[in-house]
């Protein structure tokens, strides 16, 4: 292992920038950040619980790229940096396991559009997360890696499906991550770990080589600590990809010069922010909860009060409240229940001979499976759905209808009050302890996934109990240049990213 450079660089709380600079001066290689994340991965995974297979090749990558860098520079925009991917993406030379054991021995024959793009970009894929199995819920719990713990307090919970990204990349067991979003999974656990999460608009990111849970509601996007380096990512990630078609809506939507290029300090001055209302407070019944009170929505609404305060500070204009759309109806256009079992099927079909499971129903039918994750089929209709007359079933074709819809209406919501984004609680309440389950009518997750237009989350504080708390902003379609700016602004005038205590610098660092 390389020494000579372990006292002059912390990987702790670190950038892309600052690592990129640090290799420029000579003073970090690719192979030694490979060795500190490694090092962390080994003396704090075991509590945390965020890591499903760890990339026994990463130090070879490193050191072809160190190489690399000795002759010709770097080799790209993330050239050397420690990734870590939910493992829900594709990867040839490690297992695609979605968390289930029962495809703990599925080992796809390429990677995923996006896992070659990072590779491209430079990136070293340091480990595969844990996740919510199948993507299938809001806990970070599977069969396979067992459940994930919030990193800034164990005893509670990540948020999910990408909980173990998401409590990974707060621990510093990587420098940056991916996670996929069908409905709340890179909002959610960024928020529940004082992170940087982005769901992308629809169509900017290819879906091919991810283990499916709701095509027209699936889409990668990056989990990091800083905005900066959520930036960053999402310009890898960005691309058409002629094996997804909706790709060909992002073409050209990313600017020349990229997005970090927008990121203004100053980039609050004279934005108009709405306030939807309709999304603080307890969203269900508090007589029907165990494990969350008014209390508990009291407390996430009172950071965002101060949060709404710091924007307007920093100059932003609060339009407060504005009225979105109505909740039921958002709500009804969910349709995940239709496409689970026909995507997650494709999916199967396309690891050819190599698929350890022939169908979803399979894989449910197999007893294997974590028993919150097979509760939650035993209560749905999901196996239960004729795919091959999906084209014709009225009560699915309504609510795609009705998707797009809501598109308009939220457009419109926009359009009429002059606003840059819509502000609300990715969660109306905190990080739930391990003994219960995030209730998921909590989530403030359809706003964006029903109507595929971009949100970005970014730090906005502690509760009294030192839980973190999320700010959602959501946007026009491919508007992300102007998310990243407002929420760059709102981060650096804040300062709101905290490292958990528990998961201080080692001693090699």
């Amino acid at each position: 292992m390389p020494t000579h450079h372990t006292d002059s660089f912390n990987v702790l709380e670190t950038s892309v920038a600052a690592v990129h600079d640090a290799m420029a001066d000579g003073a970090v290689t690719a192979e030694e950040l490979v060795e500190h994340y490694l090092a962390r991965i080994d003396a704090y995974d075991d509590e945390l619980n965020a890591i499903l297979t760890v990339n026994d090749r990463a130090r070879d990558r490193a050191r072809d790229l160190d190489a690399q860098f000795d002759r010709d520079g770097f080799v790209g925009p993330l050239h050397g940096v420690p990734t870590i991917i939910k493992d829900n993406h594709d990867t040839h030379d490690m297992p695609t396991t979605a968390g289930s054991t029962t495809l703990a021995d599925s080992q796809p024959s390429r990677d995923a559009f996006i896992v070659d793009q990072l590779r491209e970009a430079g990136a070293i894929i340091i480990a595969k997360a844990n996740l919510q199995e199948l993507s299938f819920g809001v806990d970070t719990i599977s069969s396979l890696g067992g459940a994930t713990r919030n990193a800034y307090d164990l005893e509670h919970r990540p948020s999910g499906s990408s909980g173990g990204t998401a409590a990974a990349i707060a621990a510093n067991l990587g420098l940056i991550g991916t996670g996929t979003d069908t409905c709340s999974s890179n909002r959610s656990p960024p928020a529940f770990n004082d992170l940087v999460g982005v769901r992308p608009t629809r169509g900017l990111c290819s879906r091919t080589g991810l283990v499916p849970l709701c095509e027209t509601q699936d889409t990668p996007g990056p989990i990091a600590r800083t905005v900066d380096d959520a930036a960053r990512l999402l310009e890898v990630m960005a691309g058409y990809d002629s094996e997804d078609p909706v790709t060909a809506r992002g073409v050209g939507q990313v600017p020349d010069d990229g997005y970090t290029a927008h990121l203004d300090a100053d980039g609050l001055d004279d934005a108009r922010i709405g306030i939807a209302r309709q999304f603080f407070g307890l969203q269900g019944d508090a007589d029907e909860y165990d494990a969350v009170s008014e209390d508990d929505a009291a407390a996430v609404t009172s950071v965002l009060e101060d949060a709404i305060d710091d924007l307007e500070a920093a100059g932003a204009t609060i339009v407060d409240p504005v009225d979105v759309v109505d909740t039921n109806w958002l709500l009804s256009a969910r349709v995940l229940a239709y496409e689970f079992a026909r995507d997650f099927d494709g999916y199967l079909e396309t690891l050819g001979d190599a698929s350890p499971q022939e169908s979803l129903a399979a894989v449910v039918d197999s007893g294997e499976l974590a028993p919150s994750i097979e509760a939650r089929f035993e209560g749905g209709d999901i196996l239960g759905t004729d795919q091959d007359s999906l084209d014709d079933n009225t009560g699915y074709l309504r609510r795609l209808e009705r998707r797009r819809e809501l598109r308009d209406t939220v457009l419109a919501t926009l359009a009429e009050h002059d606003l840059d984004a819509l502000l609300y609680p990715p969660s109306t309440v905190p990080p739930i302890t391990v003994d219960d389950h995030q209730p998921f009518e909590e989530m403030n997750c359809e706003l964006s996934a029903h109507t595929g237009l971009p949100a970005i989350v970014t730090p906005a504080g502690f509760t009294d109990d030192g839980l973190p708390v999320g700010l959602e902003l959501l946007g026009r379609a491919f508007a992300e240049p102007r998310l990243f700016e407002l929420a760059y602004a709102f981060e650096q005038a804040t300062d709101n990213r905290m490292p958990p205590a528990r998961f201080g610098a080692l001693e090699l660092e």
